[in-house]
This record gives C-alpha cells, structure tokens and sequence, in this order.
C-alpha cells in the first residue's frame, strides 16, 4: 500500500485517506473512514460523484468565517452529508498586511507568523479540533473530511493530532505532514500575487513547525495525551478500538 492514499480529484488537491499507516499494536488506520484535504471550491460534478462513492457523510470546514464565505464550495451537492462550519480564523494574512504597510514582508516574517500561528492551535483551537475529534469518535458521522484553505497548517495539525491518538509512529506523522508539498497545487493567482520570499514560505509546510505545535502543547500540558483528554474530550481507547484494525 503507497501511503498517503491520494483521493484523485479534478477540481480539488491535497485530498487524501488517513487510513493505512500502522498503529497502536501494529493495527493499521482505517480506510475509508477519516479524510483530509484543501479547499473544495474547484469540485466538478464528477469530484461530487467520487466523494459519494467514498461514503462521505461529514465535512468540517477549519476556514475563518469570511474566508469560507469569499469561497464557497458545492458541497451541498455531495448527498447524505452534513456540513460543519468549525473556524480557525486565520492570522498570517492579516499579520502580513500589517507588515506591509510599513515596508515588504521577507520569508522570515512569514516563518514568524507561521511559528505563531502553530503554538496557537493547541493554545487556542480547542474547539473546533474537539469537533472533529467527536466526529471520528462518532461512527454514524463516517466518512468525516475535514479541510481548511490550503489542507496544510489547520488541517495538517489535525491530521497529525488524529494519527497521534491513534499510535501511528512520528515519522509516518511528519511524513503525512510533509506530504502536502508533493499533493497542494496552490492557485497561480495566488502564488502570482505574492512576493517570491514569501511565496516561497507561505506556500509550503515546514519540517520545524509541527514538531513545534506539539512541544508547545507538552509545555503546558505535560503530554500530548494530557491534552487530548482534557483539551479535546478524546477517550483513546475507545478511538483505537473504532479506527484500528
């Protein structure tokens, strides 16, 4: 099995099955079951078509409020599913603009923010990942995908905390992680609108950040275990139990 499990889509990348990788006890996730991606904007009739194949039911979108509104996809065209609106609202955009104002913006600005932006997601974001969490928990809400703009910072973090809780090894993590450089297609308006330094952070994930978001959450927690318990109400037993097989 070639791990990510790529869900081929012609209006849409970065959309992937969190099945196959090994677990606790060496069972491996599910597939079919919990799914990641970037925005939907772009889905066809024939992306609606396979994603009712996939059994999809759930779809938790991560972007900001008047982000989902400037973009908004057809899901309602999928049958069966719910739509969750869980928003992490969205900082770098906003912070670099500030910058902006008073002189250009280089990559290391964007790293900052970026550095920032991930210590706040187990800071700041527990409500909308503990949704999440109480979808996965949640057989009648499978097929459940849950995306942000990019499916690479909101919802990478998510994908990473998901794989924790279900025993998947840090490196099959960092790698799911990273593989967002190989699968996200960025629109070239976007990419054409933005100064290459920052183009060439902001467009990426970075191997520095996730490890990052999780060293900040045993900071202040203890573990990452302490965390999802208290945090995100995650009972992992009955997680594993459920996603493992």
């Amino acid at each position: 099995m070639t791990l990510p499990i790529i869900v081929p889509l012609d209006g849409a990348t970065n959309v992937r099955d969190l099945g196959g990788y090994r677990g606790a006890d060496g069972r491996r996730v599910r597939t079919g079951h919990i799914f990641r991606s970037a925005s939907l904007v772009g889905m066809t009739p024939g992306d609606v078509a396979r994603l009712d194949q996939l059994g999809l039911r759930t779809i938790c979108d991560l972007r900001g409020l008047r982000e989902a509104a400037r973009a908004p996809a057809p899901l309602d065209a999928i049958p069966h599913v719910r739509v969750h609106s869980v928003p992490i609202e969205p900082t770098v955009g906003v912070t670099l603009r500030a910058i902006e104002a008073t002189r250009p913006a280089t990559g290391a600005d964007v790293m900052d923010i970026l550095r920032r932006a991930y210590m706040s997601y187990g800071r700041e974001a527990h409500g909308p990942y503990r949704t999440i969490f109480g979808f996965a928990a949640d057989p009648a809400a499978h097929g459940l995908l849950f995306h942000c703009s990019a499916g690479k910072d909101r919802t990478g973090f998510g994908a990473a905390l998901l794989l924790w809780a279900l025993g998947v090894g840090w490196d099959d993590i960092m790698a799911d992680y990273m593989a967002t450089n190989a699968l996200w297609k960025p629109d070239p308006a976007l990419a054409e609108s933005l100064p290459a330094p920052v183009a060439e952070v902001l467009l990426k994930v970075h191997e520095e950040l996730l490890p990052l978001a999780f060293d900040t959450i045993r900071a202040e927690h203890g573990s990452i275990e302490a965390f999802l318990e208290a945090r995100l109400g995650v009972d992992q037993a009955a997680l594993r139990a459920l996603l493992l097989e």
